[in-house]
């Protein structure tokens, strides 16, 4: 498995950066300014990044005429050369959210892979989110503050973190959702997959079979999920395109899943690595997401 991971790196260095700088049809079709819920721009002053931090937040229609009301809360995160407002600005999310009752938060991630870097001190994505940016949301939003209504979802390299959030910490999501996600990002190094990917992901977790490597190998966490841990795990929404390249990734890590029982739900549909794809299935995840609510 780890050989065809290092096959895919070359091909993740050509695929990864196309779809970001791609115009979605969607973006053409549906004008955010036309949806019922609202696009809010926030900034959050971080202590562990060392600098103000901005994400979007969508809140439904009925968040200022019902004061009292607290809603579900998604945190949906962007891919790699993508920033935080990738899936209003490229998806018809808040348009789609319109039907459902969530407030979705997209935070930047930049090309941190959603992980404390090893090499920069002030590059602490996941403890951003976790210390920082769940408490901020929590405080300064009407959102159900507890595991039950809380849920991280992403694409491509916003898969892979999502899934790594949810693994690594099952006390604070009940749903994680993983769009195409690049899976096996912890076994990328600048010498397989390139120096434009690489030699981020060296800087982030260090040289090959390092701790850190090891401590975000979203592969070896599920490996080693026994009978008690999967009691505590959330429910996992996976899906990607049969023509995406990193296809062979994602059936790899579910039959993982399967082999250690883990409760999820797998989606495959024709498509490729791109914003049409991710529009579709974000989508079908909060309609899952509504679901799992009621």
């Amino acid at each position: 498995m780890k050989r065809n991971l290092k096959k895919q790196a070359f091909v993740l260095l050509l695929m990864l950066l196309v779809p970001v700088f791609q115009t979605p049809l969607t973006a053409q079709t549906a004008p955010a300014a036309k949806t019922a819920s609202e696009i809010q721009e926030h900034k959050l002053e971080s202590k562990l990044m060392a600098r103000a931090m901005p994400y979007r937040v969508i809140v439904p229609a009925s968040y200022a005429a019902k004061k009292d009301e607290r809603f579900p809360v998604i945190y949906l995160l962007h891919g790699l050369t993508g920033h935080y407002s990738n899936w209003t600005d490229r998806t018809k999310v808040a348009e789609f959210a319109a039907g459902h009752k969530f407030i979705i938060v997209t935070p930047e991630g930049d090309n941190g892979w959603y992980s404390d870097s090893v090499t920069v001190p002030t590059d602490k994505y996941e403890s951003y989110i976790v210390r920082e940016l769940i408490p901020e949301i929590e405080k300064n939003f009407r959102v159900m503050a507890d595991r039950d209504h809380r849920i991280i979802a992403g694409l491509s390299m916003g898969g892979y973190g999502s899934l790594k959030f949810g693994l690594k910490y099952p006390e604070l999501f009940s749903l994680v959702g993983s769009f195409s996600g690049a899976l096996g990002a912890s076994n990328f190094t600048e010498k397989s997959a390139g120096k434009m990917i690489g030699g981020g992901i060296d800087a982030i977790f260090g040289p090959e079979g390092s701790e850190a490597r090891l401590g975000n190998d979203i592969f070896k966490m599920i490996r080693e999920v026994t009978p008690e841990k999967l009691k505590a795990m959330p429910f996992i929404y996976q899906s990607c395109g049969t023509e995406d390249f990193l296809i062979q990734n994602n059936r790899d890590f579910l039959a993982l899943m399967n082999e250690k029982k883990v409760p999820h739900e797998y989606r495959e549909h024709p498509g490729v690595h791109d914003w049409v794809f991710w529009n579709a299935h974000v989508k079908e995840f909060l309609d899952v997401a509504s679901r799992r609510m009621k």
